[in-house]
């Protein structure tokens, strides 16, 4: 069965986004400062990674069989003309499906609740783990138990406010177990942790 994951790129004060959407250029700094050309399926879309973060990058590809995204992140990146970058099928948690949404596209929309979409993004990604982005998907999925576990890439930046990684979990305080990696790449380190269910 496949293991569920959520990562994000996030400030040391627990941040993925700044205050009105802001601090991108300081949190993903690492995409763009190193040698090692990382192309993605949007050909406007080619991260400059450092060795590490590059080798990095890749193995989160290899291993991830499908994707779990909110309504807002698909309508703020307009479904991503179609192809997620990570080019793997993406099941989006939604109220509201879109009418006019193309059928030959790898996507699926699912309105009945957080168990199904894991369940949908399970079915997809066969044998490979399922990938949920962060912020409220996140803690709709590790308020659910169905969480596996938190991969974080840790940038040295304060951003003071802004979207955290996780909000309003219901059974906070929730315990990590690890950190099961530490990947040390320039300007962010890679963080592994299984989550722990009591």
């Amino acid at each position: 069965m496949s293991k569920v994951y959520t990562g994000a790129t996030m400030s040391l004060d627990g941040y993925i986004a700044g205050p009105g959407e802001s601090g991108f250029d300081k949190l993903f700094k690492w995409y763009g400062n190193g040698d090692v050309e990382v192309p993605t399926a949007d050909p406007e879309l080619t991260m400059r990674l450092t060795q590490v973060s590059a080798g990095h990058f890749r193995s989160v590809i290899d291993m991830t069989g499908a994707l779990v995204v909110g309504r807002t992140l698909f309508d703020v990146t307009s479904g991503w003309g179609g192809r997620h970058p990570l080019d793997k099928p993406v099941v989006v948690l939604t109220h509201n499906p879109p009418e006019d949404w193309p059928d030959d596209t790898p996507f699926t929309f699912v309105t009945d609740g957080i168990e199904a979409a894991i369940e949908q993004a399970k079915a997809l990604a066969g044998d490979k783990v399922v990938g949920v982005n962060g912020g409220t998907i996140a803690s709709q999925c590790l308020n659910a138990g169905l969480l596996d576990e938190v991969w974080i890439d840790l940038v040295p930046v304060l951003l003071g406010d802004g979207t955290p990684f996780f909000d309003g979990l219901t059974g906070a305080p929730v315990e990590l177990d690890g950190p099961l990696s530490v990947t040390e790449g320039v300007d962010v380190t890679h963080l592994r942790y299984r989550v722990r269910y009591s």
